[in-house]
């Protein structure tokens, strides 16, 4: 492996520099103001001896040269930081500022102290550091760090864009240095000072920027994070992904640079070490005096040597003042005022048109801006200001970036777009509408000549095809920026297209939280919920920490349904079907035909439901480690026709009539099952009930009894009878591609608790879950993050040897995880735990005013009544029969967490 290269040496050695200096700031800044004091102090033993004098009065042709030099390294100075400006973050100017005032002072001190050099000598060597300064590297360091959501990832990023620039910018100082280096073995004795000015700036500034930059980088953006409460002031929701393809070097400059470096070296050590510096006694200046040898100088010569290079620079200087205040202060201002103008505008009949050109421009404003999700650091680098759409969205390539430039494949949109009438002729060409440009296809949908469904298939690219459908979408919303803030960039959608959404203008990102690990069947698994409830996540661990001797699950039933609804000419006619229906022999016929259309589908039973002349038969079939609802659907529709036969008068009225059911509360489900029926169950050792859940199993067995049982059946739930099963049951959905619709009969269940043991010591908690709908093929665990989370429990895709395994395996798994779940809920209740833990984990700020602990009781009761006075509709207890205790609380968001307490 190459040592440059990622994991190499030299990338190890630069990155755990980048990260010292970032992850110890003061005492980096320190060193180096303190070296810098040291070499001021004690420098006059290493002073280079020699050193000619400069003159105070140049001759013509110096001056001329030098004139030169400032006003470029004033301009150059300029360009920079208009560049860096147009970046948008302030923190990026103000710390290049800092860095070339800091190099200035450096280099100041070493030019006097070094060089021998008169502080005169500074207003010319000052300007060898503007000149030679590179505030681009400087920019790309900065904004690895500006990426970053919290100060521990700005270190990580320092040191990781340290790791990327360093290597690179050591072997360009070393180059410079010895090509600028050979300049002081001319021996003309000016230009031997230039030189040396400027191999001292190339080397001040590659130590400021090793060492002295990330430090005080690291400082700032921790002090600026400090001031701020939420989100990074720092992170530029906007700021683009940094230039490092650009960057990156090549191998073959890189080893000319060497070989370059090797041979400049060689030169310097014959040269410095054969040759007597004392030969060489040309000096610029008396080449100059040999030009000017004429006792009438020319008159240009006089005017320069008057001060006219003083004059000439300081026109340059006001020329660019007056350029930035008058022309470019006002262009930037217009330019923001159009931008919130258009953000804050709202969309009515009369201006619909011209909204929606403006949203056209927005929308090309949003693909320069996508915004993604940081799961991982995959992505393009691109430029900061780019009119470009990149091709390459799904790159393999680590960089450290939080948001991301689009990948959607796109037609130069710099053209105007052509008429309707050549923008349907060229749709409807051999080129296709592959070759029209986002805008022309927008005009295309907007005139309906083209449906937005087709997108994907027409445009050939179903990332260009999401891209455009947004311009198309974004004048008809509430916001012209509605959709900013919804990712599209950087997603299969491939994967989605016909399989899982329609229309589709972006993915919707959930954080996904781990609890475990959980003991299944002796087995260890890390399940994975994706939620925005707060403590869900938290509680589950809890939950599976006290289940230290596992839990055992098992699969009691397997089968999908499918219930068509039929009609018969008579009551009679559908008695008739129904006994036929029941016999044996007539099951076997219906089954042949259902088990025809699947390599896996395979009925199991029919169930027969009657009313009047209509027949409900709601068939069940294994499915594989599929769902199997398209599956069933099938076979199903093959069983009819095969039951046609037999009744040819039978009408079909629908091939769902819900007797299945299906997405609907129903008894049926929570009786006979539909899906995986589980059971579970766990021992939970006294001691783990005390110390790891805060309770007692006695509390627990009776909470459980008062409210799964009882306080369910008085509201007459049907598959309710428990703590918040569908909790996690909707997590684990959403994390591993299932259907979250199925959730309302996936998440019936029954949750019992008993003391345990020969003295009633341990907890024995069982879960009851008739119909759980998974699968783990097909729909969204297709989808790369969803299976990456069936991935996690070992359950991803089809098993081989044993169809229908993984799909069971994962049912087992998830009814396991509501065990845990069920668990530490009905701890926190019997405890009286809930609601302070939500206060304390899921709130952004605490209380106003804390109460004391005399006044705060666990759980409410009749001998102590509590009115919780809010800023939201007053909870008032009733009067208790004894002269009440009341107590005030400052509690404004305690109605929010009443949904959290089923």
């Amino acid at each position: 492996m190459d040592n440059t290269s990622r994991g190499g040496v030299t990338w190890r050695t630069f990155w755990a520099h980048g990260a010292l200096c970032a992850g110890h700031p003061w005492e980096v800044i320190f060193s180096v103001i303190t070296s810098t004091i040291a070499m001021i102090s004690f420098a006059d033993w290493y002073k280079m001896p020699g050193q000619p004098r400069t003159p105070q009065e140049y001759q013509g042709l110096d001056v001329v040269v030098m004139t030169v030099l400032r006003c470029s390294a004033l301009l150059y100075t300029y360009h920079q930081f208009r560049t860096l400006h147009r970046l948008g973050s302030k923190y990026i100017l103000g710390v290049a500022g800092l860095v070339v005032v800091f190099s200035s002072f450096v280099f100041s001190c070493s030019v006097i102290k070094l060089l021998d050099s008169d502080v005169s000598d500074l207003k010319d060597a000052l300007f060898f550091l503007l000149l030679l300064v590179d505030l681009s590297r400087t920019s790309l360091l900065a904004q690895f760090a500006l990426s970053s959501s919290s100060q521990t990832e700005v270190c990580t990023n320092i040191a990781y864009g340290m790791a990327r620039l360093g290597p690179s910018l050591t072997l360009d100082t070393i180059v410079e240095a010895l090509v600028i280096g050979a300049g002081t073995l001319s021996g003309v004795s000016r230009l031997e000072q230039m030189c040396a000015f400027a191999c001292m700036s190339i080397l001040v500034n590659y130590i400021v920027f090793m060492t002295f930059f990330p430090a005080c980088l690291s400082l700032i953006l921790e002090l600026s994070n400090r001031c701020s409460s939420g989100r990074p002031p720092w992170q530029m929701a906007t700021l683009a992904r940094a230039m490092v393809d650009q960057e990156k070097p090549n191998p073959v400059v890189q080893r000319v640079k060497v070989i370059m470096s090797a041979g400049l070296l060689l030169v310097h050590g014959i040269t410095r070490w054969s040759v007597s510096l004392s030969q060489h006694t040309i000096t610029l200046t008396d080449a100059a005096t040999s030009l000017n040898s004429s006792t009438d100088p020319h008159v240009i010569v006089r005017l320069l040597n008057a001060g006219l290079d003083h004059v000439v620079f300081m026109v340059i200087l006001a020329a660019l003042i007056i350029k930035y205040v008058l022309f470019e202060s006002h262009g930037q201002l217009e330019e923001s005022l159009i931008h919130d103008s258009l953000n804050h505008q709202q969309d009515s009949p009369s201006n619909s048109s011209a909204k929606a050109g403006k949203s056209m421009a927005s929308g090309l404003r949003q693909r320069t801006r996508c915004h993604t999700v940081s799961f991982s650091r995959q992505g393009e680098e691109v430029a900061v200001e780019t009119d470009k759409e990149d091709r390459g969205s799904q790159t393999e390539e680590q960089v450290v970036e939080v948001v991301s430039e689009p990948g959607a494949l796109s037609v130069d949109d710099s053209q105007p777009p052509r008429t309707l009438e050549e923008c349907v002729a060229v749709m409807k060409s051999e080129a296709g509408a592959k070759s029209l440009s986002d805008s022309e296809v927008v005009l295309l949908v907007e005139k309906k000549q083209l449906p937005g469904y087709q997108l994907e298939k027409v445009l050939g690219d179903p990332l260009r095809a999401v891209g455009v459908r947004r311009r198309v979408v974004a004048p008809h919303t509430a916001h012209l920026s509605a959709l900013d803030a919804l990712p599209y960039c950087h997603y299969d959608y491939s994967k989605v297209v016909g399989v899982c959404c329609e229309n589709v203008v972006g993915y919707m990102p959930v954080p996904v939280g781990v609890a475990g690990p959980l003991l299944v069947n002796g087995k260890k698994y890390m399940v994975p919920l994706a939620t925005t409830e707060g403590c869900l996540v938290a509680s589950t661990n809890r939950g599976c920490r006290a289940l230290v001797n596992g839990v055992k699950s098992q699969i009691i039933r397997d089968g999908m349904t499918r219930a068509p609804s039929v009609r018969l000419p008579s009551a009679t006619q559908a008695t008739e079907v129904y006994m036929w229906l029941r016999k044996r022999e007539n099951f076997a016929i219906i089954k042949e035909g259902f088990d025809s259309t699947s390599r896996y589908a395979r009925l199991q039973d029919l169930h027969v439901g009657i009313a009047g002349r209509l027949l409900y038969m709601r068939f069940v079939a294994h499915t594989g480690d599929a769902m199997g609802m398209n599956m069933v659907s099938k076979g199903t529709e093959a069983g009819l026709k095969a039951l046609k036969k037999f009744f040819p008068e039978m009408e079909v009225l629908s091939m769902s009539g819900n007797y299945c059911v299906d997405k609907k509360p129903s008894a049926i489900n929570w009786i006979e099952g539909r899906g995986k029926s589980v059971v579970c169950e766990a021992v939970v050792p006294g001691k783990v009930v005390t110390d790891v859940l805060k309770t007692r199993v006695s509390a627990l067995v009776e909470a459980c009894i008062t409210k799964n049982l009882v306080g369910s059946s008085l509201a007459g739930s049907i598959g309710g009878n428990n703590a918040h099963a569908a909790n996690i049951v909707a997590a684990m959905f959403i994390a591993c591609g299932q259907d979250p619709a199925q959730v309302v009969g996936s998440s019936n269940c029954m949750t019992l608790m008993e003391q345990w043991g020969e003295y009633g010591e341990d907890l024995h908690i069982t879960v009851t879950m008739p119909s759980l709908e998974v699968g783990t093929v097909g729909g969204g665990t297709s989808l790369q993050p969803q299976a990456s989370c069936l991935s996690m429990l070992n359950v991803k895709g089809a098993n081989v040897e044993n169809p229908g395994e993984n799909a069971c395996q994962f049912a087992k798994i998830l009814a396991s995880t509501v065990l845990a779940g069920e668990l530490s809920l009905m701890s926190a209740l019997a405890a009286g735990h809930l609601v302070k833990s939500h206060m304390a984990h899921n709130r952004a700020k605490p209380p106003a005013t804390k109460p004391s602990s005399a006044s705060l009781p666990s759980i409410p009761s009749s001998e102590n009544i509590v009115t919780i006075k809010t800023t939201s509709p007053t909870i008032s207890a009733p009067p208790a029969p004894l002269p009440p205790t009341t107590t005030s609380l400052s509690c404004p968001a305690i109605p929010a967490l009443l949904p959290y307490c089923p």
